[in-house]
């Protein structure tokens, strides 16, 4: 059911679809294309009947006091449907600004105009490229002659730069003042854009102008106005790649060479995928923080930077992309998809490109690491350990918690450790996470979890990871344990899940035989029906930490004669079972993580038989989703991420000029992993069936840590190729081990490239 928010944000996106359709159509752009000023004052007009401008503005101004959201509701149907007219820059940004300004007899009647598009205002604020807020350095200057105000200086990049009644210009004080566009003084020149629109440099001498407000008020305004307008563009930005990439998938579909569709091409499928996984990630990131905005959980200046720095990476690769699946049209004046990349280019330079947001975020946020931060807080740990209702606690005292109790709690000898450690290293911290009732944070209350909701889940995490905390024997609370909850019988659930909970039972599971890795439905390990018994045959190999653990979770094959799928079980074992043996492998980071278990007449009584007998194969796939939910989970990537940026801190004086450009992205590429993440956890807590797409987590979790464990490794330079601790601010750590681990995580839960094949074939339906 939708909430009256989400009614609300519909209603504003079928309206504009509606309106757009017949507006702003592809013909009406490219007649527009270089003619001045590039739009229609009547279809402006228009526009502002639709409501679209006084969107954010306040009650009290005339205004429809909404949000963010319905408002990037809009612009992101105008990506789909590009639109001549300025919305962003006059119906957005200059308007937002004179909202935010002080209320006085001008500035009221300038909202009023812009809002109702009696008059078409912009904003004029920047001297130099690259400026992403107002300099201190203005050369824009403001004098009083016979009891009037002038203005002399240069503004540039001005958007709309052609056909505006005035502009909004920005001067010493800091001041603003409405310049009318045809006042004495005023010399406007006009650049074209590749899109058809006009930016343009706005020269003054002497000037005649009207002061409208004087004062830090002034800044703030400027800085709300830009802000929200990075925004808007995020959300225009991520149309455009939603309907390129559409338009890209149906071609894929229905263009034939040599006889077939050409998305039956496997190498055109991955890079299908991967468009696919890039404006996911985009949508999951304007989700993300339009809901950290109306939680007032971030800065709408760090909330903007993040927004638009993804979101107008993601629209030029799409549209690059889509351009070279076309083939020569895509490359024509008289095809569209020009149109959205031509677009895409004018829309992600101005207000900031992605490499500027990039930085300005890092800047903004200055991540220090947390596993650093001294006691803050104080709560007494046990006390609100044991609490139930932990999504009502605010997020910063829960992290202050999790702090609290990890600086008292864990062992201080065992953090950062750089390889997984056995059971007899990490059974005290298990058992002291049990006691606590923190050992399985995203099971139910009743049994035995913590109930997180996905941003507490994702916050307990990070600060886990932060800190450096052990990983685990976790095979029974990140997949056996929820895949009970959902498909286990109650006796079953009764029975296991306990002591998973207390650590009397630690699990491994058994999926991988020498010839069924990713295929499974290949395996060959055989149960047959003994009475009241099953006796087992076969071998699995790849089982994680098999040699600590006291219980397998496998699948069997309890039918020969039936299809591959059809005849396989789910089944529970004791690995003290008689006829279970078990042989470590040792990895190429010479530790003994893997092995095989081999089954030789091993008898396993019926009523460890999961969903029935020959139904394993559903229940293969449920658990298959719950891998891929704990693969692509951020904490791994955290944790590499808060070293790389204790190496930097450390080696300020010895790291390459661009490490700081390099950490930003990653840093960007983690916190869009959360959003994902925290999607897909979302179907787990409410016990739903995962989507086929959380393939497209598994592959962007265990990528990112890949490129961060490498950036890791470049970074310490000589020490790359050293397998030995270095100390770091503090903490000392193998820099070589997250590479290590990070190398093997893109093959296990099914290989990225077979995740791929799922995506290409079960969400986008390309042809097989």
């Amino acid at each position: 059911m939708q909430s009256n928010h989400e009614a609300t944000c519909a209603a504003f996106s079928e309206s504009a679809k509606s309106f757009l359709t017949d507006m702003a159509t592809p013909e009406r752009l490219k007649a527009m294309h270089g003619t001045m000023p590039g739009f229609s004052l009547s279809a402006w007009n228009a526009v502002c009947e639709q409501g679209w401008t006084s969107i954010l503005v306040r009650d009290e101004s005339g205004g429809l006091a909404l949000s963010l959201d319905e408002l990037c509701a809009v612009t992101e149907q105008i990506g789909r449907r590009p639109l001549p007219e300025p919305f962003i820059a006059a119906g957005i940004q200059s308007v937002v600004f004179l909202d935010a300004l002080p209320s006085s007899p001008m500035r009221d009647a300038l909202l009023q105009k812009a809002m109702t598009g009696d008059a078409i205002v912009g904003l004029a604020w920047q001297e130099n490229a690259g400026e992403l807020s107002l300099s201190a350095l203005s050369t824009t200057s403001v004098s009083n002659e016979k009891g009037a105000s002038v203005l002399s200086g240069r503004k540039q990049f001005v958007v709309p730069g052609a056909g505006v009644n005035g502009w909004l210009v920005l001067a010493d004080g800091p001041s603003v003042h409405w310049l009318e566009s045809e006042a004495s003084g005023v010399q406007v020149e006009t650049s074209a854009c590749v899109d058809g629109s006009w930016m343009a440099s706005v020269a003054m001498t002497k000037a005649p102008a009207q002061l409208i407000w004087s004062g830090p008020e002034v800044t703030a305004a400027l800085e709300r106005a830009n802000n929200v307008a990075r925004i808007a563009q995020a959300a225009e930005l991520l149309g455009m790649a939603r309907c390129v990439l559409d338009m890209t998938l149906e071609h894929l579909k229905t263009r034939v060479q040599f006889g077939r569709p050409i998305g039956a091409n496997q190498a055109l499928q991955h890079r299908a995928v991967d468009a696919f996984i890039q404006v996911e990630l985009a949508a999951a990131c304007l989700k993300d923080i339009l809901k950290q905005h109306r939680e007032k959980s971030k800065e709408l200046d760090v909330l903007s930077s993040r927004v638009k720095a993804r979101c107008a990476e993601v629209a030029l690769t799409i549209t690059r992309f889509s351009m070279q699946m076309h083939g020569a049209i895509g490359f024509t004046e008289e095809f569209n998809l020009g149109i959205y990349w031509k677009r895409a280019l004018c829309s992600a330079s101005w207000l900031g490109n992605a490499s500027a947001h990039q930085e300005r975020h890092l800047e903004l946020t200055s991540r220090a690491k947390q596993s650093t931060v001294a006691k803050s807080s104080s709560l007494d740990v046990r006390t609100r350990a044991n609490q139930t209702d932990w999504d009502s606690m605010p997020e910063g005292e829960f992290r202050r918690v999790v702090r609290n109790f990890l600086q008292e709690k864990h062992p201080p000898e065992l953090r950062n450790t750089p390889q997984r450690l056995h059971w007899n290293d990490v059974k005290h911290w298990y058992l002291a996470l049990s006691k606590e009732g923190w050992i399985a944070p995203s099971w139910p209350k009743v049994y035995g979890g913590m109930e997180l909701s996905p941003s507490k889940l994702l916050a307990f995490i990070e600060e886990f990871e932060d800190f450096g905390a052990l990983r685990l024997p976790d095979q029974g609370l990140i997949n056996l344990g929820p895949l009970l909850i959902k498909h286990g019988s109650p006796e079953q659930r009764a029975h296991w899940l306990p002591k998973i909970i207390t650590g009397e039972n630690i699990w491994c599971q058994g999926y991988s035989e020498p010839n069924a890795g990713s295929d499974l439905s290949s395996l060959r390990t055989s149960a047959e029906e003994d009475g009241d018994d099953f006796l087992v045959n076969g071998q699995k190999i790849w089982t994680t930490l098999a040699q600590d653990a006291t219980h397998i979770f496998m699948l069997v094959r309890t039918d020969k004669k039936a299809k591959k799928q059809e005849g396989i079980s789910f089944l529970l074992a004791d690995l003290n079972t008689p006829g279970i043996t078990i042989r470590p492998i040792r990895n190429i980071a010479g530790e003994e993580e893997f092995c095989e278990v081999f089954f030789d007449n091993a008898r396993v009584s019926k009523k460890n038989l999961v969903g029935g007998l020959n139904q394993g194969w559903a229940i293969a796939k449920a658990l298959l989703g719950f891998e891929r939910i704990f693969i692509g989970s951020p904490k791994t990537s955290q944790k590499a991420l808060s070293l790389l940026h204790a190496v930097g801190q450390q080696s300020a004086s010895n790291i390459k000029p661009d490490f700081w450009s390099k950490y930003a992205k990653l840093d960007l590429d983690v916190l869009d992993l959360c959003a994902l993440y925290a999607e897909f956890a979302e179907f787990v807590r409410q016990g739903k069936t995962l989507p086929p797409s959380v393939s497209l987590l598994k592959i962007w979790a265990t990528e990112t840590y890949a490129r961060i464990s490498a950036q890791l490794v470049e970074s310490v330079q000589e020490l790359g190729g050293v397998r030995e601790k270095i100390k770091v601010d503090g903490i000392s750590f193998d820099p070589v081990a997250p590479l290590l681990g990070a190398t093997v995580t893109t093959i296990y839960g099914g290989s990225n490239e077979i995740q791929r094949n799922l995506l290409a074939r079960y969400v986008l339906e390309l042809p097989q």
